[in-house]
């Protein structure tokens, strides 16, 4: 008979105390055999961890380095720029702190937030297609009745618009949320909710909902979020003269824009969300860095690359990154260590996503034409055998 684990120890009463901590601690010595060395060497107050995790017993240490400067012309930064990542990956902060110079040289990363959303997408249903058709026109009629209730939830998140979808005798909503400094997912769930209890009290003929259909697609990608947008929608552009490109990247701009047809066939013939290269490098060094919630990554990796060969030889080259889930308040974000990365950056608090954003933006475009110049130029292998794991 298979012995049955002790559960891990709790205090009903205080469950961040020091003392309970250190029970886990040693419950771990006990079940496991090891002895935590480095796991309780913290600074952060577990005091200050309720609402971030459970049952905590320290910390995960994880380098941070400082890339830059990388000169910024936003509509929140028109300046330049340090950026801390936090990462494992050996020459990833100097392959971006290469990309940064080279965008700072050439005049500065251009970084538009076209608009930033978080969605819940409940679904209705009915007995049958036209019922489902019917209550999508009432829909439309009392948007402002949705409206008000979904934002009696929040003092700061608003109902933008209601996006339909009609499937079978169901009517899918993408409900899209402004959410100020925060990820809003949790806001703009209890608002989906108090917007669907009033619907249920005010449409004659609705029957029953599901809160969540999942065209939200919450910690995972979607072509949906790549045309609609969830969370920010970023673009980052810099004209990169030839001369500049040269010399600093070792690459001519007509190879590198070459080298981007190849990537953007193969990416189509891949069936990837992201045509450029390692968005998602950057996004995770500074999303752990930040207190962002790592897990969005994976929604925030996609992204669309767009470039052209001038006629003087100079390249243009941006990334759109439609849908980054990023905060500068609320979750994470107030944790020591990444509030401090935060405020390195000017971007902790209220009205400070903007810039962030812009930053996140600014960051991915670096490393993108970072890397892509270490590959066209024949120095990609190089760099990880002297600085990454390749290393003897």
């Amino acid at each position: 008979m298979k012995r049955i684990a002790p559960k891990i120890p709790r205090d009903k009463n205080d469950n961040y105390s020091p003392e309970i901590v250190k029970t886990r601690q040693s419950f771990v010595a006990a079940q496991t055999g090891v002895d935590l060395e480095h796991i309780p060497h913290t600074s952060i107050d577990a005091k200050t961890l309720p609402g971030n995790v459970e049952n905590p017993i320290g910390a995960a240490q994880v380098p941070i380095g400082l890339a830059g400067p990388v000169l910024i012309n936003g509509e929140h930064i028109q300046d330049s720029v340090y950026v801390p990542l936090a990462t494992t990956e050996g020459t990833l902060v100097a392959s971006y702190s290469r990309g940064m110079r080279l965008l700072s040289e050439a005049g500065g990363v251009r970084v538009t937030v076209l608009e930033r959303y978080m969605q819940r997408a409940p679904v209705f249903h009915f007995d049958n297609a036209k019922q489902a058709r019917d209550f999508g026109d009432w829909l439309i009629e009392n948007f402002d009745g949705v409206k008000a209730a979904a934002e009696s939830t929040t003092s700061v998140g608003k109902l933008s618009h209601i996006e339909q979808y009609g499937v079978s005798k169901m009517r899918y909503l993408r409900m899209n949320f402004t959410t100020g400094d925060a990820a809003g997912q949790n806001m703009s769930g209890k608002a989906a909710q108090a917007a669907c209890r009033w619907i249920m009290d005010n449409y004659p003929h609705a029957q029953r909902y599901t809160l969540s259909g999942a065209i939200d697609t919450d910690k995972k990608h979607s072509h949906l979020n790549t045309l609609h947008s969830r969370g920010a929608r970023i673009v980052a552009e810099a004209t990169i003269p030839a001369a500049l490109m040269k010399s600093i990247m070792h690459a001519d701009t007509k190879s590198m824009y070459r080298a981007r047809q190849v990537s953007t066939v193969g990416g189509l013939l891949a069936g990837t969300t992201n045509n450029g290269l390692h968005a998602a490098n950057a996004l995770a060094a500074l999303f752990i860095a930040t207190g962002q919630d790592a897990a969005n990554v994976s929604e925030s990796q996609a992204g669309i690359t767009y470039v052209e060969l001038l006629d003087n030889g100079d390249l243009y080259w941006s990334i759109t990154l439609p849908s980054v889930i990023i905060a500068t308040y609320g979750g994470g974000t107030g944790l020591a260590t990444q509030r401090e990365c935060l405020e390195m950056m000017g971007c902790y608090g209220s009205g400070k996503v903007g810039r962030l954003a812009e930053i996140c933006g600014a960051t991915v475009l670096a490393g993108e034409i970072s890397l892509a110049a270490a590959v066209v130029a024949g120095d990609w292998v190089e760099s990880h055998d002297s600085l990454g794991r390749n290393r003897p």
